[in-house]
This record gives C-alpha cells, sequence and structure tokens, in this order.
C-alpha cells in the first residue's frame, strides 16, 4: 500500500508513520532523508539536486519526485510506502500524480492547533543526551534537569510559541489545501488524534486496514 501522511506539526505524525511502518512492513520515507541519501549515493538526481543547494536554490519538484521513483524502486518498497513530508503543496500533489507514483491512500492525523500548542510549548529536551520530556506528559524528575545525564532540559528553537504558530499558519496555507485535492479522488482519511497515543496509534491502524489483533 502506498501512502502519504499528513498532519500538522507536532499532530504526531512521525509516531503514526512509525507504527504504520511496523505493522505493514513498509518503509517510512521522508523527504529530507532521501534528499541526503540521493545527494551520497551521488545518483543522476541526486548530483542535480546538490547542485541547486550548493547554489543556494530550491530543489524542484520533478528532481524530487525523480529522487522518490529512485527511492521507491528499491527492494524495500515493494509492498508500498509511507511518505512522510511530500507532497506540501498542491503542485507537489500533481507532479506525483503526472509522473506516474501511485498513490492508495492519504491519512490525515488531525489535531486542533490549540492542543498542539499546547503540546509543543511543552516539551523540553536535554542539553547534554538529547533526551525529550514534556512538563505535562512525561516531566523529568527535577524540573529543568535531565533524569539520564543531569544536564539542563531546554525548548527547542522549534518548539518556542511564535516558531510553532509560524509553522501551523504555513501548514494551513500551503499544505492542507491538499486534503481537498485527495478528496475528489477517494483518497483522504482522516483520523482524529486522542489524548493517548495507543489510541491515535489504533484509529490509524484500522485506517489503513492493519488492526490490532
Amino acid at each position: 500500500m502506498n501512502l502519504i501522511l499528513l498532519g500538522a506539526p507536532g499532530a504526531g505524525k512521525g509516531t503514526q508513520a512509525e507504527a504504520i511502518s511496523e505493522a505493514l512492513n513498509i518503509p517510512q520515507i521522508s523527504t529530507g532523508n532521501m534528499l541526503r541519501e540521493a545527494v551520497k549515493n551521488g545518483t543522476e538526481y541526486g548530483l542535480k539536486a546538490k547542485a541547486v543547494m550548493e547554489a543556494g536554490g530550491l530543489v524542484s519538484d520533478d528532481i524530487v519526485v525523480n529522487i522518490l521513483k529512485d527511492r521507491i524502486a528499491q527492494d524495500d518498497a515493494q509492498n508500498g510506502f509511507i511518505l512522510d513530508g511530500f507532497p506540501r503543496t498542491v503542485p507537489q500533489a500533481e507532479a506525483l500524480d503526472e509522473m506516474g507514483v501511485r498513490i492508495d491512500k492519504v491519512v490525515e492525523i488531525f489535531v486542533p492547533d490549540e492542543t498542539i500548542k499546547e503540546r509543543v510549548s511543552g516539551r523540553r529536551v536535554c542539553e547534554g543526551c538529547g533526551a525529550s520530556y514534556h512538563v505535562q506528559y512525561k516531566p523529568s524528575k527535577t524540573d529543568g534537569v535531565c533524569d539520564k545525564c543531569g544536564a539542563k532540559t531546554v525548548i527547542r528553537k522549534d518548539d518556542q510559541p511564535e516558531t510553532v504558530i509560524s509553522r501551523l499558519e504555513t501548514y494551513h496555507k500551503e499544505t492542507e489545501p491538499i486534503k481537498a485535492y485527495y478528496e475528489k479522488q477517494g483518497k483522504l482519511e482522516t483520523v482524529i488524534g486522542q489524548e493517548e497515543v495507543a489510541d491515535t496509534k489504533k484509529l490509524t491502524l484500522q485506517a489503513v486496514g492493519a488492526e490490532i489483533a
């Protein structure tokens, strides 16, 4: 099954992608990793992407889609894949269709903005070992101190309130219109994010036909 996972920053998309990947035994393909791999391996389109990035430009949609086509031709993606982070815009979704990349289902993890702001603003990361915490859901034993290495825990730049608001605005403006694009094709499935991660996981797996036994 070829899937696209949609969701606002902080909706828990990565966690659900891992769950689907494990349940269906298909790879989770993130745009960033895929580009880095193509550049490292010196593929035809990887070299094109490298030249653009070194010149300070944005890698075009057709280069990204061609890199994606190379990636999904690999053995581990023969039973399907999960796209995480692409497409981000309607033109990118159109480029996938035009270049013959078949998508079976698009799963949106929906969490209201207010809940995302609350979740994200509570995240803390250890400066020393990188361990992650949450002031409400997974607090460290001593506030501001990592349980594992005793270093200071901080708010990442990405989790600063103004950054979160900006990222949500970008998502609603650029990525959310993709939902209507795939809804017209009858491929969109929306999962409402639950309080408990396990409950969201159960609903997500049901959406892709991989129910928990």
